[in-house]
């Protein structure tokens, strides 16, 4: 359940205009990083007293609003090209970094105690792995009481940047998804359930038993999911932890001139679905666009704390200052 802030944020995203006025932003987009806009919201407002209403409707929906001029800003979780760039007339920055968990609810089976290959969470979302005490799975978790109960998988219904990523992963750890189903905002799932943004895979997961699928980290803590214990890109186990999370991040390789378009899928030694969520601007609204830069470099400013504690990853310092120093003229 969001707390009574969030709601309250949702509320008003939902109801929001897209009118641009002295005293508010709108914004639409990813669903992956909602929980920390929100809050970050709520605070630039009592700073400031402007108003930031951010619709958290999905990646692709986010990207068709801006290109659309709908909104002032966009968030995407998927990185647009610089050749998407130029042809959209956007710009692009990042905003914050979260994960990705592979969720589930299998009851008796505790938080982190589930060890899955990551080729194996290949061939359960592939439909090939089809039962929990399946020898595929039983091979990683001796001692741990896995039912024989169909696996239900709940996979995102809209075009989605948590899928992008969580695609991507998929298609680094196994050459049968990468070739069958690739890497995409939407993709055709062989098998599950679908729920529309991480608050509608988070409710598939919440209420039906046996269910695996992928949210974002803040949506696992705030719900108080299990997750499980997946692998390096070398092989070692690692739980979805704060420390496997900053491995990858101190890895990414952005440049402002390609608009910061990289990936931290699959990091050497690291967790291995991190992804960064990033935000979009039109190239020709240099005024609105000034107000937008005034809520994120406040977010930048004062807002790591809250994003800690919704369990995201703030920008490294050096990231900040190449994002600051992309802003300029913008």
């Amino acid at each position: 359940m969001l707390s009574k802030v969030t709601k309250g944020f949702v509320i008003a995203a939902v109801a929001a205009t897209s009118i641009m006025a002295a005293d508010k932003i709108s914004g639409a987009g990813a669903t992956f990083p909602a929980p920390v806009y929100y809050d970050w919201a709520y605070n630039y407002q009592k700073a400031t007293h402007t108003r930031v209403n951010y619709q958290a409707i999905g990646s692709g929906g986010g990207i068709k609003q801006i290109s659309e001029r709908i909104v002032d800003f966009g968030g995407t979780d998927a990185p647009l090209t610089p050749k998407e760039l130029d042809a959209a007339k956007l710009y692009q920055f990042p905003a914050v970094i979260g994960s990705i968990v592979v969720a589930y609810n299998i009851p008796g089976v505790a938080d982190g105690q589930l060890k899955l290959k990551n080729s194996v969470v290949a061939d359960i979302f592939a439909g090939k792995v089809t039962m929990w005490n399946d020898p595929a799975i039983a091979a990683d978790n001796a001692g741990v009481k896995l039912p024989a109960e169909k696996i239900i998988v709940a996979h995102r219904s809209d075009g989605s940047g948590t899928t992008f990523n969580f695609t991507a992963y998929l298609s680094e750890a196994s050459k049968m998804w990468k070739s069958t189903y690739g890497t995409g905002k939407a993709i055709g799932w062989a098998t599950g359930i679908g729920g529309k943004g991480n608050e509608g895979v988070t409710n598939l997961i919440m209420q039906t038993p046996y269910t695996i699928g992928y949210i974002e980290e803040a949506y696992k803590e705030k719900n108080h999911l299990a997750a499980a214990t997946l692998q390096t890109a070398q092989g070692k186990w690692v739980k979805a932890d704060m420390a496997g999370f900053q491995a990858a991040v101190k890895q990414a390789k952005w440049t402002k001139k390609d608009h910061f378009y990289s990936s931290l899928v699959m990091q050497d030694n690291a967790y291995p679905i991190v992804a960064a969520t990033f935000i979009l601007m039109p190239r020709e609204k240099a005024d609105v666009n000034q107000e937008v830069i005034k809520f994120f470099d406040y977010a930048f400013r004062s807002g790591d704390k809250a994003a800690e504690k919704l369990g995201y990853i703030p920008l490294p310092v050096e990231t900040t200052n190449m994002v600051r120093e992309y802003w300029a003229g913008k």
